[in-house]
């Protein structure tokens, strides 16, 4: 489980843009934080990633303080971290976006063989696909290789930022799927930080919304079924 205690963070010392953050995000379950531009979602994500100092306030990750161990730490810790913007490598083929995410062990190369191929066993599309440059995928696809990556660390918690901007509708779908089937059937921890209310909330355990850098509404998501009353009362 992830827990935040009253967490002060700002990219300014003095200027903080999440004052007093709760939020627990238990242990393989789909947490859900909404909210309107500017009221600190991805700021939140970047704190529990270390690459922002919380000015007060606590992190813990299954009992333990995190808040200000360095990012390459808390990746050992088993945290991943997918920004809203692609992050992939787009000369490169699928396979080699791929190892990357297995830079710290490359030298073992029984290892990342078999992580490369649990990977294919998740997404065969990507098999397939191997040898193609990964810029010639489809929106949808190029996140598959983001995952990929990501699940090469074998990561028991992931702060996924806004994943369909700017994606089609259609392969919207497709992402919000692969984090269904990352939750419900490699059992993993997600945090996702989206301005898609409805999709995200049809796949969520349970939602934070933020107001203003503070917490406005928490509960499980049966409790957000009338968005109408839950976000503008």
């Amino acid at each position: 489980m992830l827990e935040v205690r009253d967490l002060y963070v700002g990219y300014y010392k003095d200027l903080n843009i999440l004052q007093g953050i709760d939020i627990k995000a238990e242990t393989g379950k789909l947490t859900t934080v909404l909210g309107a531009n500017g009221v600190g979602k991805s700021t939140l994500l970047k704190a529990i990633y270390g690459f922002l100092k919380p000015n007060a306030g606590e992190i813990y990750l299954d009992g333990q303080r995190v808040d200000g161990t360095p990012t390459f730490q808390l990746i050992n810790l088993g945290i991943s971290y997918i920004p809203q913007q692609t992050g992939i490598f787009r000369w490169l083929t699928v396979e080699e976006n791929i190892q990357l995410g297995g830079w710290t062990f490359r030298r073992d190369k029984k290892r990342l063989t078999q992580k490369i191929d649990e990977n294919y066993e998740r997404f065969p599309i990507l098999k397939e696909k191997r040898k193609q440059q990964a810029g010639e995928l489809s929106g949808g696809q190029q996140r598959m290789v983001e995952l990929s990556r990501t699940m090469m660390t074998d990561p028991t918690l992931i702060l996924v930022d806004e994943p369909t901007a700017g994606l089609a509708k259609l392969l919207s779908q497709e992402v919000y799927q692969m984090l269904v089937d990352l939750r419900d059937r490699d059992g993993l921890t997600i945090i996702l930080v989206d301005q898609e209310i409805r999709q995200a909330l049809k796949i969520a355990d349970y939602v934070y919304v933020l107001d203003l850098g503070r917490n406005k509404f928490d509960g499980p998501v049966e409790e957000f079924s009338d968005l109408e009353k839950a976000f503008w009362a």
